[in-house]
């Protein structure tokens, strides 16, 4: 006959196997993002190849190609690696996610090509790599949306709002190495560079508000002066000019050089961002696994039979557990494996998921106001035929007009979407 700690030996299983899953997830993160980086490389490579009409960066380009397939392939090996069979929680989005991006690894040979032969302009390649890149942070976002450990979560929010940063930084790079490539800068291009600087701070910010101290003070020391002003005045130079102005286009470079170290200072803090999530992830389990083997001690027939006889009506107290008890501290390591009560194991446990849940949805406030702005923003898109840019751009000017935060304002575009008429009517 099953007792009671049978089943909490079920749900410390269930436990280990939710961070073996999160570990092996944490570790698709990594990579995920190592090749983002290089698409990122890429991406600039790319832009400059296209608008110098030049082959002086073909050799460099071919190069980072090639570094780039490895890391995809990495990739691949990863996603196959993964246990495709049903389950419960986030895997049918998290699937679909993956399943997209696979679909862009496989067109990206193609995009290449249309590089190479200059095909397209630098403004259609650049944005066919932002929707590769987009597909592959959208898996990192799963991710983060998907953990069940509040710690574990924190720190994928944290790396999802540092990488989408270093996204919209390394599409100022590749946007201005168009700019000082052609040797101008039209008004839209300066409004693009404003918004992706603006977009920037913004991820940053929430990546401070949900990293660690240590983390934190690594971001501010990578931040070194003379590269962050070298970076401001070429800003100054392509925001500042007349609208079709003639660029010195031999401060593309430069221009390129000093984005460059930008991004890789922040490949290194993600570096430090991934190595922190992975150290939680395996402290995370070899402590369920300790407990786990705990309760299995328990469980043995020395420890039942010394326990046969024993019951209590301690569960009527009023300290005993409930259906929904008031948070506690997370418990420390079970020490003392044959003197404590089951009840009191309960409880703790009762406790303890308690507290998970209150500090998991703390942590996923962050990732749903993200997910109502980017449907508020898809549905002012559809219904006045504007760009993302532009969309983002109207919403920020309602919140401010209306001293709300951006989220508010989301909401009441979304409250307002069986009013509107269907789109292209």
């Amino acid at each position: 006959m099953k007792t009671g700690l049978h089943f909490l030996i079920a749900a410390k299983r269930c436990e280990i196997a939710e961070l073996q899953e999160l570990t092996q997830t944490s570790a698709l993160v990594r990579v995920t993002a190592r090749l983002v980086h290089g698409l990122q490389r890429e991406r600039g490579l790319s832009n400059l190849f296209l608008a110098s009409q030049d082959s002086h960066w073909a050799p460099e380009l071919h190069q980072q190609v090639a570094a780039c397939l490895t890391m995809q392939q990495e990739l691949l090996d990863g996603f196959g690696a993964m246990d495709t069979e049903p389950r419960l929680g986030q895997g049918a989005r998290l699937f679909s996610r993956i399943a997209y991006v696979m679909q862009g690894l496989d067109a990206l040979a193609a995009l290449r090509q249309q590089v190479q032969t200059r095909t397209w302009t630098p403004q259609r390649a650049t944005q066919a790599y932002i929707r590769l890149i987009n597909g592959l942070l959208a898996v990192v976002f799963e991710a983060a949306d998907s953990a069940g450990d509040p710690d574990i979560s924190r720190r994928l929010v944290a790396l999802f709002n540092f990488m989408q940063g270093k996204e919209l930084a390394g599409q100022e790079r590749a946007c201005g190495a168009a700019a000082f490539g052609s040797g101008r800068a039209d008004a839209p291009t300066q409004q693009h560079l404003l918004h992706l600087i603006d977009s920037q701070e913004r991820c940053l910010q929430v990546f401070a508000d949900f990293a660690s101290d240590d983390l934190k003070r690594t971001w501010q020391q990578a931040q070194q002066a003379d590269t962050l002003a070298g970076l401001e005045r070429l800003r100054r130079v392509i925001c500042t000019a007349a609208p079709g102005q003639a660029l010195d286009t031999g401060q593309t470079q430069n221009w390129f050089d000093a984005c460059t170290a930008r991004m890789d200072a922040m490949k290194g803090v993600e570096d430090r961002l991934a190595d922190e999530l992975q150290a939680l992830c395996a402290q995370r389990l070899e402590l369920a696994r300790g407990e786990l083997e705990v309760l299995d001690r328990m469980l043995a027939p020395s420890a039942t039979g010394a326990r046969a006889g024993q019951r209590s009506l301690s569960f009527f107290e009023d300290n005993a557990v409930t259906p929904l008890p008031p948070p506690a501290p997370a418990p420390q390591t079970w020490t003392t494996p044959l003197d404590r009560s089951i009840l009191d194991l309960v409880q703790e446990q009762a406790r303890r998921l308690q507290t998970i849940s209150d500090e998991l949805d703390t942590v996923r406030a962050s990732l749903n106001e993200r997910k109502l702005i980017e449907r508020a923003k898809g549905l002012l898109m559809a219904h006045r035929h504007l760009g993302e840019e532009a969309a983002h751009k109207t919403m920020r000017q309602m919140a401010m007009n209306q001293n709300k935060r951006l989220v508010e304002v989301a909401e009441a575009v979304l409250a307002m979407a069986d009013m509107l008429p269907e789109p292209g009517r």
